[in-house]
């Protein structure tokens, strides 16, 4: 796309790429010259997926954990024919999850913070499938959410 003139470089790594009739600074960060509209991709719902939307944050007492220490909660329980949906699953801690049982947030008296929905669209880590650590520093000018992700 550099060759084609499709994009500008805006910053770059200091590795040079090297042909018989030119050479370049490897891209970090590139600019479409001109927009692109690419239409939407379906999110698939996964636990994994649920987890990022809500930030890692359980829904009814708002503790940030790692993956290891949440579940996904059916918000209307497929007992009482809640669907496995974007819109019915949020994430909770055990704790919290075990106190709700087979109960809707209001039968349980809990409160929940967000209603559950269906992103539109996913961080960059996300299509890359990286955490934000594993993001290169060049990068991080470029997205204003990795230091409030940092931050927590």
């Amino acid at each position: 796309m550099l060759v084609l003139g499709k994009v500008e470089v805006v910053r770059s790594y200091e590795v040079v790429l090297r042909s018989r009739s030119w050479s370049v600074p490897t891209p970090a960060v590139v600019r479409l010259v001109e927009f692109v509209r690419r239409r939407r991709m379906r999110i698939a719902m996964s636990r994994r997926n649920i987890f990022y939307r809500d930030a890692y944050q359980c829904q009814y007492c708002l503790r940030r954990l790692p993956a290891r220490e949440l579940t996904c909660d059916h918000v209307m329980p497929r007992s009482q024919g809640g669907m496995t949906s974007w819109e019915n699953l949020v994430t909770a801690c055990g704790p919290c999850n075990r106190r709700k049982g087979g109960r809707t947030p209001e039968q349980a008296r809990m409160k929940l913070r967000h209603r559950p929905a269906r992103p539109e669209c996913l961080p960059i880590e996300f299509a890359l499938n990286l955490g934000v650590s594993q993001l290169p520093d060049s990068w991080r000018d470029y997205l204003g959410w990795v230091a409030a992700v940092d931050a927590a």
